[in-house]
Order: structure tokens, then C-alpha cells, then sequence
């Protein structure tokens, strides 16, 4: 069986990875992908506890996991719903332009 603080480094390299992804970029739906990939290290460090202590917790663990899931799969269809929006009044979606959604 792997050790638990493999998934702890894979899941702390796969963070920061999304992290300096939203930091760095300017692109909306790129920074989408880089927050996917932040809730997915949080994801992947709550199955490798619940894999280790097993039981109850285990099963809590999945659980908050696939409530975690359904919560970025909504949070992506409103966000390219509003991505795509802003697209077609405006040419392109850049975060860096926070005017675009004042009214």
C-alpha cells in the first residue's frame, strides 16, 4: 500500500500548480481550469485520509467528496455560462478588464 504522504506531496504539488495557474494568468476560462485543479487536490487529499483510516470516516470523506464534485461541475456551467456572455458583448474575456461587468 502507498503511504498517505504521497498523496499529501502529489496533492500539494497539484495545489500549487493551480495556484500559480490562477495567479499568473489572465484568460477566465484558463483560471477555471487552474481553480478545477485546486478543488481536485483538496479532492484527492480527502479519499487518500478516508482510504486510511477507513469506516465511518472513510465513507464521510467520499461523500464530501462527490458533494465537492457536484459543486465544481455547477460552478463550471455558470461560469463559461457567464464567460461566454461576456464573450459575445465583448470580443474577449479578459480578467483584467473588471469594467466589463459593471452595468
Amino acid at each position: 500500500m502507498v503511504p498517505s504522504s504521497y498523496y499529501v506531496f502529489l496533492s500539494a504539488f497539484v495545489f500549487s500548480i493551480g495556484l500559480y495557474g490562477v495567479l499568473t494568468r489572465t484568460n477566465a476560462v484558463v483560471i477555471l481550469m487552474c481553480v478545477e485543479l485546486m478543488l481536485n487536490a483538496g479532492n484527492l487529499n480527502l479519499v487518500a485520509f478516508a482510504a486510511h483510516h477507513g469506516g465511518v470516516a472513510g465513507i464521510a470523506g467520499q461523500t464530501f467528496v462527490l458533494f465537492v464534485l457536484a459543486v465544481a461541475a455547477a460552478e463550471v456551467a455558470v461560469g463559461l455560462g457567464v464567460f461566454i456572455l461576456v464573450y459575445r458583448q465583448h470580443g474577449n474575456v479578459d480578467v483584467r478588464k473588471p469594467r466589463l461587468m459593471r452595468w
